[in-house]
């Protein structure tokens, strides 16, 4: 079965590879691609320690609603049967209310968050723009399944590590959102289990600069994932950016 056209052998060889930064965005990790030092206390702040993994994890939740949340806008859209289109209103909203949580995390630690996801992330998306009918069905609940997949384990991690109660507050909130995720990708009964397990483990191989989304620019509007009112289909496929933060 194919999974993604446009992304070709990027998806094959690492599925997601989300991205993580410093405070000041110094530094650029891949999913599976651990800290450099991730017990290493970056700053004390009123909350607990925070470190290399804790930073990171935050910077991870960030990048995975960019790509994420327009996937399920497009599956509110284009979505052909009612089991894709629920598992599309279960992105938008899981992932702007985990994103709120977010960028309010982030602000209380003062870690950087990127804008705009990675190329590869973007490749996610484009991908599932380009599709239509049964084949736009089947590739959002395969590549949604095995990035989802893939950031669990890393939650567990952080939720059972971190001293932040901050951090943790937010790894218990996606550790929800995802398997929330997981679940509804799996009913709607287009997964093939067999792909999406060789995906979730094979080795990444890729640029750095796949896996990368852009720090944002200096005075640049912070994006906020806002969901449709009354479950209804919103029409951009974007996040709409806003001078708002927290």
């Amino acid at each position: 079965m194919r999974i993604a056209r446009n992304v070709g052998t990027l998806f094959v060889a690492g599925a997601l590879s989300m991205t993580v930064a410093a405070l000041a965005y110094p530094a650029v990790l891949g999913l599976q691609t651990t800290a450099s030092a991730p017990t290493r206390v970056i700053a004390h702040t009123s909350t607990g320690p925070l470190t290399e993994a804790d930073r990171d994890f935050v910077v991870k939740v960030r990048a995975a609603g960019l790509w994420e949340y327009p996937s399920g806008q497009l599956a509110l859209q284009k979505g052909t049967t009612p089991s894709v289109r629920t598992a599309g209103q279960h992105l938008v909203t899981g992932h702007a209310a985990l994103d709120a949580t977010c960028r309010k995390v982030a602000t209380q630690l003062g870690i950087t968050l990127p804008n705009k996801p990675s190329p590869q992330q973007q490749g996610f998306v484009a991908t599932l723009s380009g599709d239509s009918g049964k084949q736009f069905d089947t590739d959002l609940a395969n590549i949604l399944r095995v990035t989802h997949g893939q950031i669990f384990p890393v939650i567990a991690k952080i939720r059972a590590s971190t001293e932040n109660t901050l951090v943790r507050q937010l790894a218990d909130q996606a550790n929800d959102t995802v398997l929330d995720h997981i679940t509804v990708m799996e009913k709607t009964g287009l997964v093939n289990f067999d792909q999406v397990l060789f995906q979730e483990t094979a080795k990444p191989n890729l640029p750095a600069q796949n896996v990368t989304p852009p720090a944002p620019q200096p005075g640049e509007p912070t994006v906020v994932l806002t969901p449709p009112a009354n479950g209804s289909s919103a029409p951009p496929a974007t996040p709409t950016p806003t001078p708002t933060v927290g």
